[in-house]
């Protein structure tokens, strides 16, 4: 059995593959090389960004991280009027001044749950894609306007449900103005 023969030179010497490159061979009298010298890298105080990647301004974190605060402030406190609807309904019919009183109770039950998830997902998701776009070096203030907007459009449909399924709040909605 014939043993396997070297390619591409990963055996060879590097005369041979002087010799196969077809160069002409290196003078035992030549000087050495001077090993090449570290280059000077000055001190940075912070990493340099990646390629492609850019890096978020001080003010555009700022603005997000207290619009985001904001935003969980609004969700924290609205939960309690979600879960207790039926009550939250009433005072809305007393500050409308509408006549009548909220009767529509399970629908309230369903639909304040209902918004209270839509409000803490709506806030989840845009706080990810805050912080995904602070991370990426991309502006971020906007995202926390854009998500209380969009989150608030759905959270206001789930609370039309009830409120346009009681007969008091369609009433005094169709009722003609007092005066």
């Amino acid at each position: 059995m014939s043993a396997e023969r070297p390619q591409y030179g990963e055996y060879a010497t590097p005369e041979e593959q002087r010799a196969r490159a077809g160069l002409p061979p290196v003078e035992a009298d030549a000087p050495a090389a001077a090993p090449p010298s570290a280059p000077h890298v000055a001190p940075v105080s912070a990493p340099a960004p990646a390629a492609g990647k850019r890096v978020a301004r001080p003010m555009d974190r700022l603005i997000t991280f207290v619009l985001l605060g904001f935003g969980l402030v609004n969700v924290l406190t609205s939960i309690g009027g979600f879960t207790d609807l039926a009550s939250t309904m009433n005072r809305t019919l007393e500050v409308l001044g509408m006549e009548g009183e909220f009767t529509n109770y399970s629908a309230a039950r369903v639909w304040g749950v209902v918004a209270a998830i839509v409000m803490l997902a709506g806030y989840a998701a845009t706080a990810w894609f805050a912080f995904r776009r602070l991370n990426s070096g991309r502006s971020a203030w906007w995202v926390p306007l854009a998500g209380f907007a969009v989150t608030m459009l759905l959270v206001s449909a789930c609370l039309a449900v009830p409120m346009f399924g009681d007969p008091a709040f369609t009433g005094g909605m169709l009722a003609p103005p007092a005066g």
